[in-house]
């Protein structure tokens, strides 16, 4: 990692008025995210991973709300049915994202832990600079992620909280 990367710590929690079966069900399908999540452009399987999933790699390619695509492979590395799916990714993000999922009765908390180093050159050379409108942008990704969901789901988003962080100092 160059001295001159950035890293960013990026946390998004969404509550869903449904199951955690249900939200479990739609999360584990990355496959099908574009179908519910608007930034999603493609996500494509390159292996499949064991029986349970682990160890499958895709390459998923978003848009956002400002004018770029990102492109990354994702590498699962965990998946606990039903509380939590983890993979490191490699591309123009390089880093660890981790799902942890919690029931609080009928209803689930879902958090996004984001942990991530810029490749594209332009973005590791603006990134002290524009690390508030990264984070910004990640949050647009995410709140839409949260709306879709519900609404492939059939249910409320009954909170969203956005998170992010810029890069700390010396990161």
């Amino acid at each position: 990692m160059a001295s001159d990367t950035k890293q960013f710590f990026l946390t998004t929690c969404w509550h869903l008025d449904a199951p955690i079966e249900r939200v479990w069900d739609a999360l584990s399908k990355p496959g099908e995210w574009p179908r519910w999540w608007r930034y999603v452009r493609a996500v494509e399987q390159l292996e499949p991973g064991d029986a349970k999933g682990v160890g499958a790699l895709r390459r998923y390619t978003w848009s956002s709300r400002l004018p770029y695509r990102l492109s990354f492979a994702m590498h699962t590395i965990a998946l606990q049915r039903p509380t939590l799916m983890e993979g490191t990714a490699a591309g123009d993000l390089d880093g660890r994202g981790r799902w942890p999922l919690e029931a609080r009765g009928d209803t689930t908390r879902v958090r996004y832990d984001w942990t991530v180093v810029v490749d594209k050159p332009w973005m590791r050379l603006f990134a002290p600079l524009l690390a508030p409108v990264f984070a910004w942008n990640h949050d647009q990704v995410m709140r839409e992620g949260g709306l879709g969901l519900a609404r492939h789901l059939g249910v409320a988003l009954l909170a969203h909280e956005g998170t992010s962080a810029a890069p700390r100092p010396g990161a």
